[in-house]
């Protein structure tokens, strides 16, 4: 998840870029980059970490008068955190920007090796440069040679490219991620969401995937559903939402989608960041990490022992390191967290490696201490987060471990074996865009769960941490009690806070074991506690009931039911009044154990 940036006009360049590179901070910001094209004359500055340090790197260059720049903040996905890998990538006598992922890049870069070209860095986007000089060869025009480009490439972008064969243009494409064309009193601007353009632009162009094309100062007046722009700069980075959470739940489809780029095909599990870890002597998994990653922890245990076939555990990093664990060399440690700064998890990946053990990391930022420490990492691309109760990258992290479970069981069986997995994953992931009809039903339901003393939310198998989640949610975020709970458990003891002001949050998945789970639901609705039972079928032994879509496999009811509980927590903190995207006593990233 990337932010680009675009101009064409006579104001100084430099600074409208960074400005609007400045307010796209959000998406990226292990590295950034800006380009102008002005006098014949191609500027490139790049720079490491957060925008200030590009602003540093460029601080006395300046460029008056007509030309055009594009400008880049970086999400790392293929290539460490570098100037080299960070945008623009340049060619002989071209730039470009770019967000998303471009599968098919390693046999076009294949392909372009063999005719001469040379390749400098690690990303996938470097390919579109050489590929345009490359078309423009064999073209009459460069619009010519940026068409045979684009028809190309596979996968999700937002493309800007300028070129000294063009001079006074920008070359742009879009295909799944966004990508806006404004236009100002001062000229042409472009940029991947609204906030940068508020001041600078009246009227902009929303383009849809399969758009390309180029644009110069006098072509605005031609694109298609031109609208005006309206709204402050906040408003725009939460897309209209009122809170970020709300946002980020809004965006889990997409997001999952980036996660599954490159890594998942009709042909095979793909995980190009474990190339260079020998996996065949591996007997065991260890699993490691601290809340919201500890219950996606916990989802991948089950789905590495069903589909991988290989003897998982799961810890809790702060009680690892304690317990004197007995590793072995043939286990596979895993470590998971957000920020890849978690002290507890960190100290739990030293631990490991001090004990010989392999070490892989999922986390969100690329170059953060855990990455850094272990010996490959799996980036879940979820982009920055910034409501603190985590949600898009909970859903993310189940996303990786899934696909790697599926990845290892291909290694260990064949391709066969897990096929059928790569649709049921297509499937869950359409079924994490908000059904708004369900969101306004949640919301209506949310003002009779203020009060009580508890909240039990309980599952079996998968849905247990997945019930644990729902119950963090809440906690983090209203302030309510909330306990998570495995169904069977109930008549273990808990079962003895049952009465009347009890709320009980039921997961009653269809096709995983819904019979032991409605049993387990009618132990608890014979004491008076109140059911509010998710499900795509109708519990007659519910007080409230929130449909999710009926659908074949028990993973697209999980990904169902997360939006369903991520909502139900952020309309209960909204009606009692709590400042959802910054809830009391919690941090983002956890850095003290």
């Amino acid at each position: 998840m990337c932010g680009i940036v675009g101009y064409i006009g006579n104001n100084e360049k430099k600074s409208i870029l960074i400005n609007g590179l400045r307010e796209l901070e959000y998406r990226g910001y292990d590295s950034a980059g800006i380009s102008v094209l002005a006098e014949g004359n191609l500027n490139i500055f790049k720079a490491v970490g957060k925008i200030i340090n590009l602003e540093r790197k460029c601080e006395s260059f300046s460029s008056s008068g007509f030309g055009v720049g594009i400008g880049h903040t970086r999400w790392a996905t293929h290539g460490k955190p570098t100037e080299t890998n960070a945008h623009p990538h340049f060619g002989k006598f071209s730039n470009v920007v770019h967000n998303g992922i471009i599968e098919n890049y390693q046999s076009i870069k294949d392909m372009l090796i063999k005719k001469g070209y040379n390749f400098i860095s690690q990303t996938d986007t470097e390919v579109i440069v050489h590929l345009f000089e490359s078309m423009l060869e064999s073209s009459i025009t460069p619009l010519e040679a940026f068409t045979k480009t684009i028809n190309e490439l596979k996968g999700a972008y937002a493309i800007l490219l300028i070129t000294q064969k063009a001079p006074n243009e920008i070359f742009y494409a879009k295909n799944g991620s966004p990508l806006i064309i404004g236009k100002g009193q001062d000229g042409i601007y472009f940029s991947s969401s609204d906030t940068p353009l508020i001041g600078l632009a009246t009227e902009v162009c929303y383009l849809k995937d399969g758009d390309f094309g180029v644009m110069d100062l006098d072509g605005f007046a031609k694109l298609g559903d031109i609208k005006e722009l309206s709204g402050d700069k906040l408003s725009s980075q939460k897309d209209g939402f009122t809170f970020f959470m709300e946002k980020e739940i809004y965006e889990q489809h997409k997001v999952l989608l980036e996660t599954m780029m490159g890594r998942v095909g009709d042909d095979g599990f793909f995980l190009e960041e474990l190339s260079n870890i020998d996996l065949s002597n591996i007997k065991s998994i260890r699993l490691c990490a601290c809340g919201t990653s500890y219950h996606a922890a916990l989802a991948g245990s089950y789905m590495l022992e069903r589909i991988a076939k290989i003897s998982t555990k799961v810890e809790i990093a702060s009680e690892f390191r304690y317990k004197e664990p007995i590793l072995d060399e043939n286990e596979l440690f895993i470590s998971i967290s957000q920020s890849g700064e978690t002290a507890d998890t960190l100290e739990a990946v030293k631990l490991a490696k001090k004990a010989k053990l392999k070490t892989i990391s999922i986390c969100n930022v690329d170059n953060s201490s855990i990455v850094r420490e272990s010996d490959a990492s799996l980036l879940t691309r979820a982009g920055i987060e910034k409501g603190v109760a985590s949600t898009k990258a909970f859903a993310t992290q189940v996303m990786v471990l899934w696909i790697l479970s599926c990845y290892l069981a291909q290694k260990r069986f064949s391709f066969a074996e897990v096929k059928g997995q790569v649709q049921i994953m297509l499937n869950a992931i359409k079924l994490t865009e908000v059904n708004k009809k369900m969101h306004e039903k949640i919301k209506r339901l949310s003002r009779r769960y203020l009060h009580g003393h508890g909240f039990f939310f309980i599952g079996r198998d998968i849905f247990y941490p997945l019930a644990l989640e729902g119950a963090l949610k809440l906690k983090e975020i209203s302030y309510l009690h909330a306990e998570g709970y495995p169904s069977g458990e109930m008549k273990h003891g808990p079962i003895a806070l049952a009465d009347s002001g009890l709320f009980c949050v039921a997961l009653m998945p269809k096709n995983l074991m819904y019979d032991k789970i409605k049993s387990n639901v009618e132990e608890l609705s014979a004491r008076d506690a109140m059911i509010c039972a998710l499900s795509s079928e109708y519990y007659e032994g519910c007080d409230d009931w929130i449909e999710v879509c009926d659908s074949s496999h028990y993973m697209e009811e999980f990904f169902s039911m997360m939006i369903a509980l991520q909502i139900f927590a952020l309309e209960i903190a909204i009606r009692l009044g709590n400042d959802v995207d910054m809830p009391r006593n919690l941090a983002k990233s956890v850095t003290v154990e």
